[in-house]
């Protein structure tokens, strides 16, 4: 069997095909990319909204007594502590401290769903299941539920007449359950886009008529289809990682960024005493985002330079529309290359071209 053939499928495969979508591998499934350009969709998403396939993700389902209690355990951010229908991002690390995952906890009125990573989804549920507990009961539902996102400044106008639920009302990173077009779903106001909008967790058998609907009420509201690639972009300039990119196994979440969530203060968790050294010593190297000086786009793995020494390399980098079509990246180097407004070289082709150093994200949306 070859490796094409081999490629799972998500419901809306057929979706994808009828509206000409250009699919690629990825995660092990057969994934749209893009369907009518990058840009146009990546505009559509910032301007108005864009409709996304995430069924490639996996999504777990905890249940149990003690789910916050065994999951605080095993990752970084707290989760016993999260209010009921709150969401909360997590990391999973090793014990050297590095990043297995990075995930989205979602506290249900009886249950916990745990999303991760598609491409890691083979890692991430033997881990868990060999932590697994009497007090909390584990089910892998990779492939059988679907998940759409509607992102995007109109997102509201096109959610809030096909559900149940006050969605305007629901807060950021909160979630209910609930329907959409008559479909049982839980609907949460998330995302990866750096835009406002939701998150739609349904069984797959209704995800390709839901997915019809929205782009049938979407329409007047200048709703696109949107691939991958988009998402990608999007997702760059709003400063949100990649696992893969931005954190990995030898990346920890302080070197790709995301301190703000490891919780030091909580008893035990795996990585702890490794992450503890790390701060402590502060000499780590760490990802930055940078800005090129001219129009030659850098790419992933090319070689970063602090002067005459090699400090690093981009890990991430796009053209940025949201930016006036500027170049940027986010780049793995040394703490002394680090620093917002630092400049930098990136090697191009055996040439070095200038950067700078600038804060990340690269876009916030209006307020």
């Amino acid at each position: 069997m070859s490796a094409t053939q081999a490629l799972r499928r998500t419901a809306l495969y057929d979706e994808h095909v009828a509206l000409g979508a250009r699919l690629v591998p990825f995660g092990g499934f057969e994934m749209p990319v893009q369907y009518g350009g990058i840009i146009r969709e990546h505009d559509a998403v910032r301007r108005r909204a864009g409709l996304f396939d995430l069924s490639h993700m996996a999504q777990f389902e905890l249940r149990g007594s003690r789910v916050g209690e065994w999951a605080d355990a095993l990752t970084i951010n707290a989760v016993s502590t999260m209010k009921p229908l709150q969401a909360r991002y997590n990391i999973f690390c090793n014990p050297r401290g590095g990043s297995m995952d990075d995930v989205l906890f979602y506290r249900l009125p009886d249950r916990w769903l745990l999303v991760v990573n598609a491409a890691n989804a083979n890692k991430m549920w033997p881990y868990i299941s060999s932590h697994a507990e009497p007090e909390v009961r584990l089910t892998n539902l990779h492939g059988q539920r679907a998940l759409i996102a509607v992102q995007g400044p109109r997102a509201v106008e096109i959610v809030a007449p096909l559900s149940d639920l006050d969605v305007a009302s629901m807060k950021y990173y909160f979630c209910a359950e609930g329907h959409i077009d008559g479909a049982a779903a839980i609907i949460a106001r998330t995302g990866y886009t750096g835009e406002d909008g939701f998150e739609l967790f349904l069984d797959g058998a209704d995800a390709p008529r839901v997915w019809r609907k929205l782009l049938e009420a979407g329409a007047p509201h200048g709703l696109e289809p949107a691939g991958l690639g988009a998402r990608d972009m999007l997702r760059l300039e709003a400063g949100m990682p990649l696992y893969g990119l931005e954190l990995a196994e030898d990346i920890s979440p302080p070197a790709g960024g995301q301190n703000w969530a490891v919780k030091m203060n909580k008893p035990q968790f795996v990585g702890k005493e490794a992450l503890a050294e790390q701060l402590a010593a502060d000499e780590y190297a760490r990802i930055a985002g940078i800005e090129m000086e001219g129009r030659v786009p850098a790419r992933g793995g090319y070689p970063v330079f602090l002067g005459s020494r090699r400090a690093g390399e981009v890990r991430s980098a796009s053209v940025a529309p949201s930016l006036g079509n500027r170049n940027i990246g986010t780049v793995l180097v040394d703490k002394e290359a680090a620093a917002v407004g630092t400049k930098l070289d990136v090697e191009i082709r055996g040439a070095r071209h200038s950067a700078t150093v600038v804060a990340l994200p690269f876009y916030r949306r209006p307020s």
